[in-house]
């Protein structure tokens, strides 16, 4: 009734005063019109007030007709409470099983490559025993071979920790990070970047990773050639913007790597916006609320 009340006062007010503006043109006084005063030549000032007023009173009025329905309509305390609750509890669910699934990556790669190279090069080592006085050519063909294996597994080693944390990113930055990563990506990539500092650890692998699942994606499904990077920090928040000339149609109920980039945000409240049209241009945002500051002292 109040909320009818606030939203029906403006027209009504407006709508009185045309009323009274029309009186002139009346034989005789319209009924209800009595209310104002009239005095002769005067008479249409109240109706000129009230559709004024009105007028003047319409969009304030359609503003407190808003917080009012808000305050009626709107979230509790505690309903807000308790959805923050379970959006920290999907998220933690979320950053289980990601963390679980990289930990069976990792330790897959190490069984299937450098554990099974070392395996290797360990038997090999051991039949140099056996060849040594026999057939020294043969020797040194098994030393060379098990070399090979033992550099084979130090590169699968390298690989394997770049994917975990890449030392670029932990030695000089985000911005640097990104910009080692499109050298490595096979079309043109070209990175702009406004970071004031640094972030968190934590927040950089998360952003670094999700840009790159972004250019993999590009390449494998959009069949782009150009990509461009933009990493900027404003307003307190951390944002990545991730655009490339592929043919669009990228849709997160389609693969896992959107939705991946969507879950590895959300452990740090930040948000995924995906506009990818049929036929180009894919366009991510990425935004994470961080602070930044010195690369010793920042803190998100």
């Amino acid at each position: 009734m109040v909320g009818g009340g606030i939203a029906a006062a403006p027209p009504l007010a407006v709508g009185y005063g045309l009323y009274g503006l029309a009186q002139p043109l009346l034989p005789a006084p319209g009924p209800g019109y009595d209310l104002l005063p009239q005095a002769g030549a005067l008479a249409p000032l109240p109706g000129l007030a009230l559709v004024a007023g009105g007028l003047a009173l319409a969009r304030p009025a359609l503003r407190l007709h808003g917080r009012w329905t808000r305050v009626l309509l709107g979230p509790t305390e505690r309903s807000r409470l308790a959805r923050r609750v379970e959006q920290l509890t999907e998220t933690r669910l979320d950053a289980t099983e990601a963390q679980a699934a990289e930990l069976r990556r990792i330790e897959r790669d190490l069984h299937d490559g450098a554990q099974a190279r070392l395996v290797a090069v360990s038997l090999r080592l051991g039949a140099v025993a056996a060849l040594i006085d026999r057939d020294p050519e043969q020797a040194k063909r098994v030393v060379t071979d098990a070399q090979d294996n033992v550099t084979q597994a130090l590169q699968e080693l390298r690989d394997l920790v770049r994917g975990i944390h890449p030392p670029v990113l932990a030695e000089r930055g985000l911005a640097e990070g990104v910009r080692a990563l499109a050298l490595d990506v096979p079309l043109e990539v070209e990175v702009r970047t406004e970071l004031p500092g640094r972030a968190e650890a934590p927040v950089e692998s998360a952003v670094y990773f999700a840009v790159s699942e972004a250019l993999t994606n590009a390449v494998k499904h959009g069949d782009a050639r150009h990509a461009t990077v933009r990493l900027a920090h404003a307003g307190g928040l951390l944002r990545a913007e991730v655009t490339d000339d592929g043919g669009g149609g990228a849709d997160p109920a389609r693969g896992s790597g959107l939705r991946g980039i969507r879950r590895r945000l959300a452990a740090f409240d930040g948000t995924l916006t995906l506009t990818s049209p049929p036929g180009g241009p894919t366009r991510l945002i990425m935004e994470l609320p961080c602070v930044l500051s010195s690369p010793r002292t920042s803190s998100c």
